[in-house]
């Protein structure tokens, strides 16, 4: 059964930053194992937040605590809980203190609430699948092999997944670390960037979890009715069957990660027609699948 949503004692005094500060004990610096300095260091927040549709509670992914209603948004579509994202009416981020959480003293929490449509709520319910989330996973809580949803339309052939190249893909991933603010200070972040057809990387979102930063991208293309636009995805992670999944779901054609792919991820791209590329570190990368459209 799916948990009920927190009780309406959200505080708006509750700040969630991105980045916290820590003190830290160095140790090796200089090449002296014994040697101990002090100094502050930068972390990723990582934070609890709950999705809740239509006043119930159906998923808490731990995720970085920005762009969080972009984030519930993809989630929902790239889940197939929503069809477009004209399915929502509303969306409302609240924060917790940890105290009104139930949470451990200094793990504050969010709660996204989605106004969706009745026909994708009444689909939702009749769902059994309740996502008690690590960092972005993929498919916890699923009950049987039936619930994993490996399969998926095959993608429409595009006449331009061709121009979706080597040094098209290398020009969007190369300009993406300067755009990971969060990662450049905190380390441990991925991102997932939209880049066009001449390669140019026009947005990125971030995430302590890959499948987060994907559905932050995925969330912000859509309100800005951008899903259909010839253009690619770029990802500072793996590419792992439920990213490839998430994409097809969505109609995103091109995908390209930074490191290797699984054996499912690249099945997954063959499968739903997904032009996918791994390995992309300059001067080289790996096509995996060609995509629809390719002969």
């Amino acid at each position: 059964m799916a948990a009920t949503p927190m009780p309406d004692t959200t505080d708006p005094a509750v700040s969630l930053p991105s980045l916290l500060r820590r003190t830290v004990h160095v140790f090796g610096e200089g090449g002296d194992a014994a040697s101990d300095v002090v100094r502050e260091d930068t972390l990723a927040a990582e934070v609890p937040v709950a999705l809740v549709f239509n006043g119930i509670s159906h998923a808490v992914m731990m995720a970085t605590p920005q762009d969080l209603e972009a984030f519930a948004l993809g989630f929902a579509l790239s889940e197939g809980i929503l069809d477009h994202a004209r399915d929502c009416r509303d969306i409302e981020v609240r924060t917790f203190s940890a105290e009104a959480a139930g949470l451990p003293e200094g793990v504050p929490a969010a709660e996204v609430r989605l106004d969706i449509s009745t026909r994708s709520f009444e689909r939702l319910k009749g769902r059994r699948r309740s996502m008690a989330g690590r960092t972005g996973c993929g498919v916890c809580g699923v009950e049987s092999f039936d619930a994993l949803e490996l399969t998926t339309e095959a993608l429409a052939p595009r006449d331009w997944i061709a121009r979706v190249d080597l040094p098209t893909v290398l020009r969007a991933l190369q300009a993406l670390p300067a755009r990971q603010r969060l990662n450049a200070e905190a380390g441990a972040i991925h991102a997932a960037g939209w880049a066009t057809l001449d390669g140019e990387l026009t947005d990125v979102l971030e995430d302590v979890g890959r499948h987060n930063a994907l559905d932050k991208l995925i969330g912000t293309l859509a309100r800005a009715n951008r899903l259909e636009a010839p253009g690619f995805v770029v990802l500072s992670s793996r590419g792992s069957h439920e990213l490839v999944r998430k994409c097809a779901r969505l109609g995103l054609a091109a995908l390209a990660t930074i490191s290797a792919p699984t054996a499912m991820g690249v099945r997954m791209a063959e499968l739903s027609g997904v032009r996918l590329w791994g390995m992309c570190r300059a001067p080289r990368g790996v096509l995996y699948a060609p995509g629809a459209g390719q002969d």
